[in-house]
């Protein structure tokens, strides 16, 4: 499967839970923007041909500025952000030229993510539409509404959903445009293909996966960052 992948790294969120007047994916996480961690780790990936970064247009020039300093070689083409998530990330769908290959979609504020557990998922790649990351769930899970428990759910059965998460590129497509049609919003790229039929694995990530949502998730992801460098010297 060398070369036969490309990721769509997807950093043009809007960011309000992390704070006004901030453009999260160029916060500065252990000297380097967080999105460029999440590209250099698919960049060291034999099976990864190219990566498609999604921007937010005023962001744009800035964006290749520093993507020549980091010289991440598999960015050849930016994609503009759109006004919801589902916007860029068919941004980027569109760039796609060979509709052969395997799509990768991962969010450029999880900077953590291992390169091993990409090769990995791309081995689960068969008899199946998508294959995602995802962790089993360590709490209790209430369903809450107004503020009243209304049942509490099987933990056996939950998982935590996290990126990469890698389709068909035909497959991810044709759910986008039904998704178009239909005025259809989801919150994560499975959710669009399970929808319309797909057959989606998941297998398991990894717990320093981490989303950076908020400022406090910053902090956890540098002390990971630090534990890490401290393991590998």
């Amino acid at each position: 499967m060398k070369g036969n992948v490309v990721a769509i790294v997807v950093a043009a969120g809007v960011g309000k839970r992390f704070g006004e007047g901030t453009n999260k994916p160029f916060e500065n996480l252990s000297g380097k923007p967080i999105f460029v961690w999440a590209l250099e780790a698919l960049e060291v990936l034999p099976e990864v041909g190219e990566i498609i970064p999604v921007i937010k247009e005023e962001y744009m020039e800035y964006a290749v500025g520093v993507l020549e300093q980091c010289h991440i070689p598999k960015v050849r083409r930016i994609a503009p952000g759109g006004k919801a998530r589902q916007d860029s990330v068919f941004h980027g769908l569109s760039l796609v030229e060979n509709h052969e290959d395997l799509v990768l979609i991962h969010d450029g504020v999880r900077p953590l993510l291992e390169p091993h557990l990409v090769s990995y998922a791309l081995q689960n790649f068969r008899d199946c539409d998508g294959v995602v990351l995802g962790v089993p769930v360590k709490d209790t899970v209430k369903a809450v509404i107004g503020g009243e428990v209304k049942q509490t759910l099987d933990r056996q059965t939950l998982w935590s959903i996290q990126t990469p998460q890698i389709f068909r590129f035909e497959t991810l497509y044709n759910a986008y445009e039904e998704a178009k049609k239909e005025s259809f919003a989801a919150t994560d790229d499975s959710a669009l293909v399970e929808r319309y039929g797909g057959r989606v694995k998941v297998v398991t990530g990894s717990y320093e996966n981490i989303k950076i949502t908020t400022p406090g998730d910053l902090v956890v992801a540098e002390a990971l960052m630090r534990l890490r460098r401290g393991q590998g010297e």
